[in-house]
């Protein structure tokens, strides 16, 4: 086996190159070869200057994740940059594609930094619920001051070439071989006997403001990365730059890494790294599946939901045409997206020219004759059986053979949409969430009939259109909005039962949800949760109080949430904050009268539960079923479509962290004083019981 780690001699020049595809992640053997070839350049009297750069794709991108978890092997990506920094001569470092985490912390340590156009640098660990461990938080303030790298590493973005060169984290840009520009820069700097710039024995310029903007960051970041713990332990280590000496400063970075390392947050930041890398692994489906080429997309409706999912496309260059029968509606959609373009030009996000490139792939059409060349249609109707049968029976008419049939609906049956087709194996559910152009879940729904290369074709699209695919069986509701409904109705019991809104989402807001369940109905708009329920009611389904009594009198008050500016909360224009409604607290009184709840005061930690744990037990049940795939599955649904906190890894994630035994013994308790709507799952009292997790499934 080669070693992925390798050291030449041109002339006087040392070259050690990095060959560990397909990435060239930072595995022990990399480490183990990075000091070896490093020290025997040090030794070797014949070499004046050392050239480090990578072969294949990219430069180091980072740690190996296979790794993670596991005992670390010596040599650690510390003792291997502290080697590096020893060294008594010149290091170049030529950079090319992704230099990210550990990557970017080698070339930190090395003396001279060249890159090509396309390199990009960044710190992300802070995703992983880290903090760069390898002296990234005592370097990149001391060469691009205090500012720069709170930002760089409290965001974890990555940097690209101009603004990595304008803060000069960059010192030069190469084109063409990238060993001959390491050689050619090496021996400029021996020639010109250019300095040894070795950042750690650099200081913090200006420490006394640095200091006063770095206690303005803090407060800023204790609101903005609420509940977070990693965010605010880069702020501390990176302070440390400031009065302390390198030495002293990189104990301080190891022991805010080892706490953050050791947290339940980072294990559940790590556990969502790997969830939604996992969720595109669908199990009975061979890798070597084809998938369909998806050149121009319909889609129907152009109301909100229609607009967001045609700018997916559009923002990935794929042509897109927006059908809606109704001429004014079909105009003000196109209007919208118009706006949308220019709204990313003045934010400075696109050119004038990118914008009206990609304005133009939407085009408007008032008849389904003219979807007869589309590969794909997604339809984006109102929430009716009835409405969307006939919408894919018309489909089923003129879209030519092979085009993908897809539906947005958020609960209905696909197999019984499928049904008002000839081909039903072309029929999947592609379901979107609000706002669809931002948001990055596409819950992936698969019919009984769906054809694999369908399956095959639709999650290779949610990539290209920068979502997160995760599949689900076909139920009521999938497997994000089937959870979701416990945990609706639970805020409905909790309202009647005392609790005002504000509280509840208050409540949720402090646990880590994106927003509290009443607010998120008033966003989501009152009126689509009433259409389900007139549906399940037309359907013969029992619907409880506690899932319509309020909303549905709110609704037929006009009462339609903040696009109407008013629903549980009163809204202003032009503002999505709610206020407290104090006509709404009335209604709730009222309406609890009318139905016999005594009201009484409520507490935090009851709120939490009676929310959370409908989530975990409805989960189980998915699980058990084979609706999910896995639970990792569940937690990216969660995640990435519902606002569920990362650093809580997801209900099931939090449900291990809790303990399953613990949860099987509030479950019970609630199935006494409320009924059997609270019997635990079998797969959840079958794992409690056996002292398993849900995640090592």
């Amino acid at each position: 086996m080669n070693e992925p780690v390798t050291l030449t001699i041109s002339g006087s020049i040392a070259i050690i190159n990095v060959n560990n595809p397909p990435v060239n992640a930072l595995s022990h053997s990399v480490r183990r070869g990075l000091v070896e070839c490093f020290a025997k350049a040090s030794q070797d009297n014949r070499i004046e200057a050392i050239v480090l750069y990578c072969s294949g794709r990219t430069y180091i991108a980072g740690a190996d994740i296979t790794e993670f978890g596991k005992p670390m092997k010596q040599p650690s990506l510390p003792q291997v940059i502290s080697i590096v920094d020893s060294i008594e001569k010149p290091i170049i470092t030529a950079i090319h594609g992704t230099a990210l985490g550990g990557g970017c912390e080698v070339a930190l340590t090395c003396h001279y930094r060249i890159a090509d156009k396309n390199a990009r640098l960044g710190l992300p660990e802070v995703h992983l619920g880290l903090l760069p461990g390898a002296g990234g938080t005592q370097r990149l303030p001391r060469l691009v001051g205090i500012e720069k790298a709170l930002d760089l590493i409290v965001s974890g973005r990555k940097v690209k070439l101009p603004e990595a060169l304008a803060i000069k984290l960059i010192d030069r840009v190469f084109e063409g071989d990238i060993v001959k520009a390491g050689i050619d820069f090496a021996n400029e700097i021996i020639s010109k006997k250019l300095p040894i710039r070795r950042i750690s024995t650099a200081a913090v310029e200006q420490p006394e403001a640095a200091m006063e903007y770095i206690e303005q960051y803090r407060r800023i970041s204790t609101k903005k990365h609420r509940g977070l713990e990693a965010p605010m332990a880069c702020i501390s280590a990176i302070e440390a730059t400031i009065n302390l000496p390198f030495n002293e400063g990189m104990r301080v970075e190891r022991k805010q890494f080892l706490q953050c390392m050791e947290s339940t947050q980072s294990a559940a930041q790590q556990h969502m790294f790997f969830a939604q890398r996992q969720a595109a692994n669908i199990n009975d489906l061979d890798k070597a599946t084809p998938v369909r080429a998806i050149n121009k997309v319909a889609i129907i409706g152009a109301g909100t939901m229609g607009i967001g999912i045609a700018l997916n496309f559009s923002n990935a260059n794929i042509p897109v045409m927006l059908l809606e029968l109704n001429e004014e509606i079909l105009t003000n959609g196109l209007d919208s997206i118009s706006q949308y373009y220019q709204t990313q030009v003045a934010k400075g996000r696109l050119s004038e020219q990118k914008a009206k490139q990609l304005c133009s792939l939407i085009t408007g059409t008032l008849s389904y004759n003219e979807l007869n060349d589309v590969d794909l249609v997604i339809e984006a109707v109102f929430e009716s059986m009835n409405v969307k049968q006939q919408v894919f029976s018309q489909l089923d008419q003129v879209c030519k053979q092979g085009c993908i049939l897809a539906s947005n609906t958020s609960t209905l049956d696909i197999d019984e949409i499928a049904a008002a087709t000839k081909r039903p194996q072309e029929v999947i559910g592609l379901h979107f969430f609000s706002p669809a152009h931002v948001m990055k879940l596409l819950e992936v729904v698969r019919g009984d009939k769906t054809a694999n290369d369908v399956l095959a074709t639709a999650m290779s699209l949610a990539s290209e259109i920068n979502k997160i695919g995760v599949v689900s069986g076909v139920c009521d509701g999938f497997i994000g909005n089937r959870m979701l409904k416990g945990y609706g109705r639970e805020a409905g019991a909790l309202l009647l039962e005392g609790a005002k809104p504000e509280q509840i989402d208050r409540v949720m807001v402090d646990f880590g949800m994106a927003m509290g369940p009443i607010t998120m109905s008033d966003l989501a708009g009152l009126d689509v949760g009433y259409r389900v329920r007139q549906e399940r009611r037309k359907r013969g389904e029992f619907v409880s109080n506690y899932d319509g009594a309020i909303s549905d009198r709110l609704v037929e008050d006009g009462r339609l949430g903040q696009k109407s500016l008013k629903g549980y909360y009163r809204y202003q224009e032009n503002s999505r904050t709610p206020l407290p409604d104090d006509h709404v607290h009335k209604l709730i009184n009222q309406i609890a009268t009318e139905l016999g709840y005594e009201q009484r005061v409520i507490s935090d930690e009851e709120i939490v539960k009676r929310l959370i744990y409908p989530l975990i037990n409805e989960g189980a049940q998915i699980l058990d079923e084979a609706i999910a795939q896995r639970a990792s599955d569940i937690n990216t649904v969660w995640v990435f479509g519902y606002g569920f906190p990362v650093h809580k890894g997801g209900p099931m994630f939090y449900a291990d962290t809790i303990g399953l035994e613990n949860i099987l013994h509030d479950l019970k308790q609630l199935q006494i004083k409320y009924g059997d709507i609270w019997q635990p799952a079998p797969l959840l009292q079958k794992m409690a019981l056996e002292g398993k997790k849900f995640c090592d499934l």
